[in-house]
């Protein structure tokens, strides 16, 4: 299946950021929850976080925050970095930090941690595909993108690259600034960093594919 280098317009995409209709809130929220498991699962695997939270790990020895209130800090700087890039947030803005955090800690408390190397394998892959398929979802509704993602569409726009690229390119810089901070990266943190702008690419074909008419 051939990547998508942009975001395609689709049946349920919203006329604004705060104009919510009952056909975008099962992409939305659905999206997002399919998100929000991928990330557990990613945890669960203990074979490294995504480049993000190896970034909130390395900000909180140093700042002395709990990785909880260093990932809020990176969130709120990122969204600071939308202004001169002209991207305003939405609906999806505020149900990304709630949604996917909520799903996140339930998956956390509730899904086992994979002991076995296939088994993480397992969780590493499905993570992959589904953190991809997630965000391929909820930022076709149009509804505003989360703080990360809203960085990487904001790029993509203004700059003209695939959004492929961009995320492996900000991916790849958060991590090595988290390791350079004290971070701590695995083999699962590599595997997210490299795979996942592919895995976003793939998925908008699909649902570019979806949302063809008939």
């Amino acid at each position: 299946m051939a990547l998508s280098h942009r975001i395609p317009t689709t049946p349920w995409r919203a006329a604004s950021t705060w104009q919510i209709r009952p056909r975008q809130l099962a992409p939305l929220l659905g999206g997002l929850t399919i998100f929000g498991f991928g990330e557990g699962l990613l945890v669960q695997a203990q074979w490294g976080a995504t480049p993000w939270t190896v970034f909130a790990q390395g900000l909180s020895l140093h700042a002395g925050l709990s990785i909880g209130w260093a990932t809020l800090l990176i969130s709120m700087t990122v969204l600071l970095c939308w202004w001169p890039l002209r991207e305003r947030p939405g609906f999806g803005t505020v149900a990304n930090i709630v949604v996917i955090a909520g799903v996140l800690d339930v998956t956390v408390a509730h899904l086992p941690v994979a002991h076995a190397p296939v088994l993480k394998v397992v969780y590493i892959a499905s993570a992959l595909l589904l953190i991809g398929n997630g965000s391929a979802w909820y930022l076709t509704t149009g509804l505003g993108p989360g703080p990360r993602d809203g960085l990487m569409t904001s790029l993509h726009r203004r700059l003209g690259v695939s959004v492929v690229y961009v995320r492996l390119a900000l991916e790849a810089t958060v991590f090595i600034v988290g390791l350079a901070l004290g971070g701590t990266g695995g083999i699962g943190t590599f595997l997210f960093a490299a795979l996942i702008g592919y895995s976003i690419g793939w998925n908008l074909t699909l649902l570019t594919w979806l949302a063809r008419p008939r």
